[in-house]
């Protein structure tokens, strides 16, 4: 069984997998198919790498696939998906090939809450896209998860809630404190990029001098 995204990647899925769950082979396809591209999506936020992020993603069929009976009809098989590869992408990290194990902390203190429109959306939308890309890659992964999910994925506090087996309160919380993170980064940098167009503006200012006094000196 091949998937093949809109952009032409394909992932291969094993004959015996596809062989051993032909039973529900129709209805999984039916379902999955269409979360191919936004669970590449998830996965190359998750991964920082286009290789990785397709392992992940043929993995995350896998074992979809292997554990489809126990999917319970009427429940939301899209969370359901993104919650295999987010426990996919977390046992990767915690591998031995790994050093780093990736820790998805509970929160500790008080909740924040989260507005439809913050100083922090307002920010992000008015940034430029690259900046703001580069600020959400530099979030530790258990907030970075669950904003990529909300911004880019547009799925619900609910949805998020499942995909990531955590409390819509904590997935709030989380929003708010990665907004609040991505508005210091974009602001941080567009601190650093008016001090370098200041110090610039100043080294011409004093070239511009240096020309002037040396042609009132040769004159």
């Amino acid at each position: 069984m091949k998937v093949t995204r809109s952009q032409g990647k394909t992932v291969t899925m094993s004959a015996a997998v596809v062989s051993n769950s032909g039973q529900w082979l129709g209805n999984f396809e039916e379902l999955a198919m269409p979360l191919f591209d936004p669970l590449y999506n998830f996965a190359r936020w998750l991964a920082h790498n286009q290789h990785d992020a397709e392992d992940l993603v043929q993995e995350t069929y896998r074992k979809a696939l292997r554990n489809f009976a126990s999917f319970r009809p009427g429940t939301n098989f899209r969370a359901w998906m993104f919650r295999i590869l987010k426990n996919t992408f977390l046992d990767s990290r915690s591998s031995p090939d790994h050093r780093l194990t990736v820790l998805w902390p509970e929160e500790g203190g008080p909740e924040l809450a989260v507005e439809n429109e913050t100083p922090e959306t307002i920010l992000i939308k008015q940034s430029d896209r690259q900046l703001v890309r580069s600020a959400i890659e530099d979030l530790p992964e258990y907030f970075r998860a669950p904003l990529v999910l909300c911004e880019v994925e547009e799925m619900s506090y609910q949805e998020i809630s499942a995909a990531l087996s955590i409390p819509i309160g904590t997935v709030m919380s989380r929003l708010a404190r990665a907004r609040k993170a991505i508005r210091a980064s974009l602001s941080s940098r567009a601190s650093e990029a008016r001090s370098s167009q200041e110090a610039t503006s100043r080294s011409a200012g004093r070239r511009g001098d240096d020309c002037g006094w040396q042609s009132s000196a040769t004159g």
